[in-house]
């Protein structure tokens, strides 16, 4: 009898970790395929002339926006926590990749190598800063979490308001802190206080950010199946269990937390490669709230549902530009039309419905279901 206990307790813990397996190999599928199939989409579109070169112009902030609701979600939908500071790791290496791709330049001439070590050095500047404000701030909770990241947001981008980085004739790096830097010309400043990084070569490409948002989507998802994230998912669903079992909350929390900003630093050195003139403004409050709406709009861990939801409203904008000062306002009812059919119970199970009715292939698994059910009951009489 104890025999046939413990077969039937280990079948069916194989049964659940197979069934695990099997959703999240179908979220990895369902976000490497939305993402390869929107690059060709967006590719063809612009070769062909359907896109016009206002759109063309989102393209890498498309691709950075996805990446930053897919490592954002690392926080918000995996660990469970509150974070409003995800523009302050973005703004971080932003900066950090300025810098060094405008040292490296008189070094390394092969562009895509220059970002490719900017964008590790970004990495790991913005994962320092996220260690940093980790450490203290990950004992709090709920809306306490949430007050202190949005602070820490304002004070990186009140730092950068004050921080002077150039080049003198020797090629020598100068810093400057609340003050000009004197002897330098206008061509050898990097970053001027609040007016920001100015003279900026762009080297960003479509394909480069595509290829940086595969490789977020990686490390993210990858993360979610591992052990670690196994275990950042337990403390998310129940921290005291967690804490019963032995699991350390504090270590796994900054794993996600640590992970997460150093992803939004790479994103935040592909964005600052995108632009001649980057100020630190442009990283303020709206942008880390336009980076959590993403997340919630798509799905709180719903990972490829954020990306949609990344790329529709990067792209809605742009979109409704011919409504000129109406657009705006076009895209906020959008936006709230959206959270309310999501959201909604009733109306969600309406959509469903529906789509259960004009989806075939959950028609076919809906009657093999009562073939199988109506089998079983014959069986059984």
């Amino acid at each position: 009898m104890a025999e046939r206990l413990l077969k039937n307790i280990s079948t069916r813990g194989l049964k659940k970790t197979a069934k695990k397996g099997m959703q999240y190999r179908k979220e990895a599928m369902i976000s490497y395929a939305i993402l390869f199939i929107g690059y060709a989409v967006l590719q063809i579109g612009a070769m062909t002339g359907i896109v016009g070169r206002n759109l063309q112009g989102q393209f890498v902030p498309i691709c950075v926006y996805v990446s930053l609701a897919i490592s954002l979600n690392l926080v918000v939908g995996i660990s469970g926590e509150l974070s409003l500071g995800h523009a302050g790791f973005m703004a971080v290496g932003a900066f950090t990749g300025i810098i060094v791709m405008r040292v490296l330049e008189q070094y390394i001439t092969i562009v895509p190598v220059r970002l490719i070590i900017a964008l590790l050095v970004a990495a790991f500047v913005a994962s320092i800063a996220g260690f940093i404000i980790g450490i203290p701030i990950l004992s709090l909770r709920g809306d306490y979490l949430a007050i202190v990241t949005l602070a820490f947001g304002e004070i990186v981008r009140n730092f950068m308001n004050v921080l002077h980085f150039a080049l003198d004739d020797k090629g020598h790096l100068k810093f400057a802190f609340n003050h000009t830097i004197e002897g330098i010309t206008n061509e050898q400043r990097i970053i001027t206080g609040a007016i920001g990084a100015t003279g900026v070569t762009k080297t960003a490409t479509f394909t480069y950010a595509m290829l940086l948002t595969a490789f977020t989507l990686f490390i993210v998802l990858n993360l979610k199946n591992s052990k670690q994230g196994r275990a950042i998912m337990a403390i998310r669903d129940n921290r005291i269990a967690g804490e019963s079992i032995g699991l350390d909350v504090k270590k796994y929390k900054l794993i996600a937390f640590v992970v997460s900003a150093a992803l939004a630093g790479m994103a935040g050195c592909m964005f600052g490669q995108n632009y001649s003139t980057l100020a630190p403004v442009k990283f303020n409050f709206n942008t880390s709230v336009l980076i959590l709406v993403f997340v919630v709009l798509g799905g709180i861990g719903n990972i490829w549902g954020g990306m949609i939801a990344a790329a529709l409203l990067t792209i809605l904008p742009e979109a409704f530009r011919q409504f000129a000062d109406y657009r705006m306002l076009t895209y906020a009812i959008v936006l709230i039309l959206v959270m309310i059919c999501t959201y909604n119970p009733a109306i969600k199970a309406r959509i469903q419905n529906i789509w259960k009715k004009i989806n075939p292939l959950k028609r076919k698994k809906d009657e093999g279901k009562k073939d199988k059910k109506k089998k079983s009951g014959k069986e059984a009489e």
